[in-house]
């Protein structure tokens, strides 16, 4: 599982890092992220957006675990203070960990290319 210290939990960070980060748009997955205050000694955050288009209520809490599980492996290697939130998209309910990983690997490739370009 995600950490405590690693899960975003207040709404202005989520609306701050969909609103002004920098988009990347997967098959089934939408992942936003931005840098977060570099003045402030602070872990990376994740968070993550599975509205009820997804499906039932049992199928979100499944599809939040697995995107918690893959969002551990990925944590490590994102800046200390970057905040990135994960839109999951109704296609995404099927899916199995390894393909969700691998979407957000490429997302999360797509958006540090785009970040370097701006």
């Amino acid at each position: 599982m995600l950490s405590a210290r690693n899960r975003m939990t207040r709404s202005t960070d989520f609306a701050a890092t969909v609103k002004h980060g920098t988009r990347a748009v997967q098959p089934d997955l939408v992942i936003y992220a931005r840098p977060g205050n570099t003045t402030a000694a602070e872990a990376p955050k994740v968070g993550l957006i599975i509205t009820r288009s997804v499906g039932s209520a049992v199928q979100r809490h499944q599809l939040a675990r697995r995107l918690r599980h893959v969002a551990r492996g990925v944590v490590d290697g994102l800046h200390r203070s970057a905040h990135v939130v994960i839109r999951a998209l109704p296609s995404s309910r099927d899916l199995g960990s390894a393909r969700l990983e691998e979407e957000l690997r490429a997302g999360l490739r797509r958006v540090e290319a785009t970040g370097a370009r701006r």
